[in-house]
């Protein structure tokens, strides 16, 4: 029984993060997004 879940959750697991990983890099690339990760990325330096 536990060679069955571990083996299910390995083959899972890895399809379901490896999809999430995707999900955020397609995300983080997108080009709608560029301004608000461009201005996100000047923060720290900002002096107000």
């Amino acid at each position: 029984m536990y060679e069955r879940l571990a083996a299910f959750a390995q083959t899972w697991g890895l399809l379901y993060f490896v999809t999430l990983f995707a999900i955020v890099v397609a995300y983080a690339l997108w080009p709608a997004n560029r301004k608000r990760f461009d201005e996100a990325s000047k923060l720290p330096l900002r002096e107000d």
